[in-house]
């Protein structure tokens, strides 16, 4: 092999090792989280979808006990899917702090260790980081 080629070789090799650490990372970041997995029916600006979705900007119940919009993401609620298979508990506890201080929410946010207490409360099996993880 050829110098240049493994010059190429091993940039590639740092992009994609780079690449790979920062997706990681965003995970563990609520507002990508929440882009992710929740802005398709919340929307964006947490202003929901009138009739279909509800508005998290200045709800009550998302800016209540934290232990309950945890449990919806966690066991699922009406037509609202469960996350407990596709998001773990630090990001369960990521994107809820996002919402929860978000489009003039003020709430406290939540910890990882809220979240797992709650999972084990609620006998919720760890996530399994599935595609497949949720309902929708």
């Amino acid at each position: 092999m050829k110098f240049h080629e493994l010059a190429i070789g091993s940039a590639l090799m740092a992009a994609a090792v780079a690449w790979h650490t920062n997706v990681r990372a965003d995970t563990l970041d609520g507002k990508a989280l929440f882009v992710k997995n929740c802005a398709a029916c919340h929307q964006p600006t947490g202003k929901g979808i009138p009739g279909a979705f509800p508005a998290l900007a200045g709800n009550s119940f998302v800016q209540g006990p934290a232990r309950d919009p945890a449990s919806v993401l966690l066991k699922g609620r009406g037509g609202m899917p469960n996350f407990s298979g596709s998001l773990d508990d630090a990001e369960i506890a990521q994107v809820l702090s996002y919402v929860r201080s978000s489009w003039g929410n003020s709430a406290a946010p939540l910890t990882q260790d809220e979240v797992s207490a709650l999972r084990t409360d609620l006998q919720v099996p760890p996530a399994s980081h599935s595609r497949f993880g949720n309902k929708h």
